[in-house]
């Protein structure tokens, strides 16, 4: 890191090139393995939090790369023919294509100067964002900026839905393609499918300690954090928000030059208002313990059976009034259980969303987002070779992840599924796996549906596509109607037969999920609203059977030789046909006109017999 504004470090420099051990890989994010094959690329990336309030560091990178003959101002330390920077901004919210939409044009503003010491445009940059941008950002459709389901249905086309499922599931799922914006660009597409994740799901998302600490501190697993990774945060403390930039010579030694937005002031003091008792002082709140490897699997892996069985706890967490709240964490649970939030405050929004007392995220009336991305389950839509050791890490449970080196992909062994963006292949390596996400009838009737709006010219679709119908927003409308039922039919007596629609193996397998137990573990009266069946349930016709047959060609191994197959053949059949169509034609027409005389010659010799 060659700069950083504010300072990465309280009492350093601008130009200090020291980080934070929680930050240490974030060079590697911001400049992407790779990024010499490209002339400029965007980065999407979660860093870990620095202190207790168990907030993901979302991550949006920008870079160049110029010739150094075009310098006006060559720099002692530009030693190659090639210089590449990355300009970089951390920030509290999760406004990916926003932040990239700004950090695009700041980033070509700044080479174009051809001088990397005029930095004043990236002060103006973090004062400009800090000053528009804030909590409320997130109420609108701003935030899926740049993520098109649309452009995600037209390239996976019913494949959609099983890359929705392995995540419901939990899964370790990498996905891989170059460069990395086509990469951070799909991966995010598919959790903007879940009600709420990207808003307020992503929250705990990136809680892993860096390779060396995992070590060093295996031991020192008490109930008692260590004050430097949770430390008790104050308005005061999160208002400074940082911005950042870096740089790579073509041969390769990484110096960043970051400017570092941690923006949003407003998010931090709502998030520190919250958490101030009466008499104003800040409590801490825990983040999930980082068990040692022996102990892990107890951590992550189940939650107390207290919590999710104790009904009284429900009702008194229901109807409790704003000191019950606050008092909550030292009356109703011990030191060791998951952190419960405070009061939840009503948004100004279309929404309501209350903090859940279990997961910690905010949630609306139907318990949405689902705390997929939560006691070590990870989010990282761009890995650096440097993290790969968190694939195998036992205090991850799991990982939605991101990579363009191909060593991730050749390393199967490590994850549950292999999305090839590129292919729109999604390889699944379990047998078992494979069927429990094999999709149902209904479930074929729903991405077809999908497919078909997408892929159709409809007369209500105008400016290429972003009409409602087969639109980014009526995408997410449908997943959103197809969770919601799946979630209202699993609280139905005698469900068997609605569950069937789903799945019978797949709702198995994903009531032993985190994510469930959770959410089962609350109250949504909300759903009563929701009709508890398939969006797409019926009888059995040969519309399905035609649907069946075309996912099996499409997605087997053997289906795709067949289908190459025909192609092939049918190519060469129209080449053949082109090079002897006039004789064969001419050929057809004397047999047909031979046919044709010789039956009105027999229906003469047949009306003469009759008279």
């Amino acid at each position: 890191v060659e700069f950083s504004y504010p300072p990465l470090k309280p009492g350093e420099g601008h130009n200090s090139q020291s980080l934070p051990e929680e930050w240490k890989y974030l060079p590697f994010l911001a400049l992407p393995d790779g990024a010499h094959n490209y002339q400029e690329d965007t980065v999407f990336f979660h860093l870990p939090p620095r202190c207790g309030d168990r907030t993901t560091v979302y991550g949006v990178s920008c870079y160049r790369q110029i010739e150094a003959k075009a310098l006006k101002v060559r720099q002692a330390d530009i030693t190659r023919e090639t210089v590449q920077k990355s300009v970089c901004v951390l920030s509290q919210l999760p406004l990916y294509g926003l932040l990239q939409a700004k950090l695009q044009l700041i980033t070509h503003a700044y080479f174009e100067e051809k001088d990397f010491s005029k930095i004043a445009i990236l002060k103006e940059l973090y004062d400009h964002m800090n000053n528009s941008l804030g909590s409320t950002s997130l109420e609108g459709s701003q935030v899926y900026l740049g993520l098109s389901p649309r452009d995600l249905v037209l390239h996976f086309r019913h494949k959609v839905l099983i890359l929705f499922k392995l995540i419901l599931l939990e899964k370790k799922v990498l996905f891989y393609v170059s460069p990395v914006n086509r990469l951070v660009g799909a991966l995010m597409t598919v959790l903007s499918l879940f009600p709420g994740m990207i808003e307020h799901g992503l929250t705990d998302c990136s809680q892993y300690r860096p390779r060396k600490s995992i070590s060093e501190d295996a031991g020192l697993q008490e109930s008692t954090p260590r004050l430097d990774d949770y430390a008790s945060v104050s308005a005061a403390a999160t208002s400074n928000t940082n911005s950042v930039m870096g740089d790579r010579n073509t041969a390769g030694n990484h110096l960043l030059e970051g400017q570092k937005a941690n923006m949003l002031v407003s998010q931090s003091e709502k998030i520190c208002d919250r958490a101030q008792s009466s008499n104003d002082t800040v409590q801490r709140l825990k983040v999930p313990s980082r068990a040692s490897p022996a102990s892990s699997e107890s951590d992550w892996e189940t939650l107390d059976p207290s919590i999710l069985e104790e009904s009284n706890l429900k009702e008194e967490c229901e109807n409790t009034t704003s000191e019950q709240a606050e008092n909550l964490p030292s009356e109703g649970m011990s030191s060791e259980s998951l952190p419960i939030t405070v009061q939840p405050q009503a948004n100004t929004g279309h929404t309501v969303l209350v903090p859940g007392l279990i997961s910690g995220l905010e949630e609306d009336q139907y318990g949405m987002p689902l705390a997929i991305f939560t006691k070590g389950y990870l989010c990282l839509p761009y890995m650096a070779l440097q993290q790969h050791h968190l694939l195998s890490d036992v205090t991850v449970r799991g990982f939605v992840a991101g990579a363009t080196n191909i060593l991730f992909r050749q390393q199967k062994h490590l994850s549950d599924a292999i999305v090839e963006i590129e292919d729109a292949h999604v390889q699944i390596h379990d047998p078992e796996l494979r069927k429990i996400l094999n999709p149902t009838t209904a479930d074929l009737r729903f991405a077809d549906y999908l497919v078909k709006h997408v892929t159709e010219n409809r007369d209500d679709v105008f400016l290429d596509g972003t009409g409602w119908e087969g639109g980014d927003e009526w995408i997410r409308a449908q997943f959103s109607a197809y969770l919601h039922s799946l979630l209202a039919a699993v609280l139905q007596p005698d469900n068997e037969k609605i569950l069937s629609d789903f799945g019978m193996a797949f709702v198995a397998a994903w009531k032993n999920t985190h994510n469930y137990r959770v959410w089962n573990s609350n109250k949504h009266p909300a759903l009563a609203e929701v009709n508890p069946s398939h969006p797409f349930q019926g009888q059995y016709s040969v519309s399905d059977v035609k649907l069946r047959l075309s996912h099996s060609v499409q997605n087997s191994e053997r289906g795709k030789k067949i289908g190459n197959a025909m192609v092939s053949t049918s190519r060469n059949v129209v080449q053949t046909g082109k090079a002897v169509g006039q004789s064969v034609g001419g050929a057809f027409t004397s047999a047909k006109s031979a046919m044709s005389s010789w039956f009105s010659t027999f229906t003469q010799s047949a009306q003469s017999l009759g008279d």
